[in-house]
């Protein structure tokens, strides 16, 4: 169980979900069977090596999507086994199915995750949501204790405004939200609701700017903190710690020198294989990436001939 009240939520996370949280992959085996050896590997490293702050799982970056209900509920069970108190956990329970929603939203409290994350559902013909929308959470929300951050980008065109997400924050046990919008609605809903919801969203290349002007505390969260780092060469945790103690031209400097980096990402993913082309980069920093499931697609030899020269010729230091 979670180790806070109900009506304590909203303290326990202002106080607490802080830092850089990772959107963690599940690693395959050739057979498309989970890796659980490889996900554990994944897990020690991430929090001894790399010092994530929090780990996210079983998002559209873990390919929820293509895993039954038992192997989700699995992924949960190591994840909080692993990392036990060493980083927070927050798990996302996102189904378009309720009743799944409600059934992991209650077993990742039991187990004792930190948070979770239910991504707003997949609407048809509507022109106006607010009222679905909030319906929605209030309905998790009054069943559940764990504190609950809210999942939007308009990937089911549709889009949350910041006034509705401020309405749904209300809610007692309603902590965060993972708003993938312009800057201009994600600044204002931050205005809107300080103090009573975190506001953030995945973009690394926005991350310093978000903490220096809006007060940020929570990158939540994608790939970059193990694709952009290592055990050796940890820019990005640098950064941002020197943007939170003040140092904002350091900070930038810091940021600025990971471009190379990002650059070799961003210019060797095919545009129909984004999860293949981040879980070889993985396999190529010595991580458990491996093949992905249908629908997704996998990486030819060609492809992974240029992510390789790319990745080689970064700047990213591997000792």
């Amino acid at each position: 169980m979670a180790n806070y009240s109900k009506k304590e939520a909203k303290a326990f996370a202002q106080e607490n979900f802080k830092g850089i949280f990772a959107a963690g992959m599940t690693p395959f085996n050739d057979d498309l069977s989970t890796d659980e050896n490889g996900l554990r590997s994944n897990l020690r490293h991430w929090v001894d090596d790399l010092n994530i702050s929090g780990l996210f799982i079983n998002g559209k970056q873990g390919e929820f999507f293509s895993m039954s209900l038992t192997e989700r509920k699995k992924q949960f069970e190591i994840v909080v086994d692993e990392v036990g108190n060493r980083c927070k956990t927050i798990m996302s329970c996102s189904d378009e199915n309720l009743d799944t929603v409600l059934e992991l939203a209650e077993y990742a409290q039991n187990i004792g995750a930190d948070w979770i994350i239910v991504h707003a559902p997949p609407l048809y013909f509507h022109s106006d949501v607010s009222s679905v929308l909030k319906e929605y959470y209030r309905y998790i929300a009054e069943r559940i204790d764990i504190g609950i951050a809210i999942w939007h980008q308009p990937d089911y065109n549709y889009l949350l405004e910041p006034e509705i997400c401020a309405d749904i924050a209300e809610i007692e046990n309603i902590v965060a939200i993972k708003y993938s919008v312009d800057r201009d609605r994600y600044s204002r809903l931050t205005e809107m609701t300080r103090g009573r919801l975190i506001v953030s969203t995945s973009s690394e290349e926005f991350w310093l700017e978000n903490i220096i002007e809006l007060g940020w505390q929570v990158y939540l969260c994608s790939t970059p903190p193990f694709l952009m780092q290592t055990k050796y060469d940890q820019r990005m945790n640098e950064y941002t710690r020197l943007a939170i103690d003040g140092k904002i031209d350091e900070a930038r400097l810091v940021r600025d020198s990971l471009d190379p980096i990002r650059l070799a990402i961003k210019t060797t993913r095919p545009p129909d294989k984004p999860h293949a082309q981040q879980k070889y980069w993985a396999d190529l920093l010595g991580q458990k990436g491996g093949p992905v499931r249908r629908p997704l697609l996998n990486l030819e030899p060609s492809e992974k001939i240029i992510i390789k020269e790319a990745f080689d010729n970064c700047e990213l230091k591997l000792k």
